[in-house]
């Protein structure tokens, strides 16, 4: 049975040239369109939809305000269309946040083969949206009792001898959040996410989370360096290693699996540098980049964690992970961050 899409967009043009692209994909089918989020939500409550493509800026109700009525009212998986714009981008990070499971952002141009360019992505990423496991409905934050963020005496400046490595991809960045909403202030590490992700949207990821949590997270740039109690995020389109002055560098090497930044990438150039103080954790995304980074930590005396089936949006690359026998932890999300900072305290 084909995959069903509700397609939603105030272009005319966009809809159409949309709606061809899915249709012409044996397993992809398009069941409705919407001009805006309140026909959205009306088609929704009388179609059955599998994957909803939803535009971020529309008249009437935006894509923000109908992402927040689709997660609430009835969760379905979301793929969201977005400009390449800077504010574009910060819009999808919320997006993102709010339960998107992923976005596609479309070209400057409205000519029909530079938008036709987003073809591919767009049904792969539909197809992806597809195998999503969503929560039944919004979590209510306060129901859920956070532990006590542990009170940290403060680190010593300079270069960390500690290092925390997160890599995500697809439902990443909503867990990044989760993940990082239980490490405190002065945790004796330092804190490097690959989160997959176009070189547009990163900066504006960074700039997100360093407005929501008590330590400083920044875009990683060249010359870098890991500190205590800090996070630096890996730019999209490069490749980010660390150096034995535990500082970054970047790089345009080739595509590692079609990914740039990889995971791997990352993780395989940290036990030279910190040996057996790496704390490596893999959330969920498709794929399988990190399994080979997390076993080299782990053949390193490094400690790996890897999400769980359960909270995982797609569990593909922490399921790599584990089959290999390379996760020491296998932890629901709201639990991986204190286990960080437990593992953290007690590395040597």
């Amino acid at each position: 049975m084909p995959i069903r899409v509700l397609v939603v967009d105030d272009s005319a043009f966009m809809r159409k040239l949309i709606v061809e692209i899915i249709n012409a994909q044996p397993d992809l089918e398009v069941v409705g369109y919407a001009r805006n989020g309140e026909d959205a939500l009306k088609k929704l409550s009388r179609l059955r939809v599998d994957v909803v493509t939803l535009d971020v800026e529309m008249p009437v109700m935006d894509g923000l305000e109908t992402l927040k009525r689709i997660m609430s009212e009835n969760p379905l998986p979301v793929v969201m269309l977005s400009s390449r714009t800077r504010k574009g981008s910060e819009t999808t990070i919320q997006a993102l946040s709010l339960g998107a499971v992923d976005f596609v952002s479309k070209p400057a141009g409205s000519a029909a083969p530079e938008l036709g360019s987003i073809a591919d992505e767009l049904v792969d990423k539909i197809r992806c949206a597809a195998m999503a496991q969503l929560p039944a409905k919004k979590r209510d934050p306060a129901a859920t009792p956070k532990r006590p963020l542990p009170t940290l005496p403060p680190v010593p400046s300079g270069a960390a001898s500690k290092i925390v490595i997160i890599g995500s991809s697809t439902g990443g960045p909503k867990a990044i959040e989760e993940v990082f909403a239980h490490i405190p202030a002065n945790l004796p590490a330092g804190i490097v996410v690959v989160q997959h992700m176009p070189k547009e949207f990163t900066h504006s990821f960074a700039e997100r989370l360093n407005t929501l949590f008590p330590f400083p997270v920044k875009e990683a740039e060249h010359g870098d360096l890991v500190e205590n109690g800090k996070a630096l995020i890996a730019p999209g389109d490069y490749h980010l290693v660390i150096t034995p002055e535990r500082r970054v560098a970047l790089n345009q090497d080739d595509r590692v699996m079609f990914l740039r930044p990889a995971i791997d990438v990352t993780m395989e150039s940290l036990p030279a540098v910190y040996g057996k103080n790496i704390v490596g954790v893999i959330l969920t995304g498709m794929g399988r980049d990190g399994a080979k980074g997390m076993a080299k930590i782990k053949e390193a005396g490094g400690v790996t964690i890897a999400q769980d089936k359960a909270t995982s949006t797609i569990y593909s690359m922490p399921k790599a992970v584990a089959d290999e026998g390379n996760a020491d932890y296998i932890l629901p999300l709201d639990k991986i961050g204190g286990v960080i900072t437990d593992l953290v305290s007690a590395l040597g």
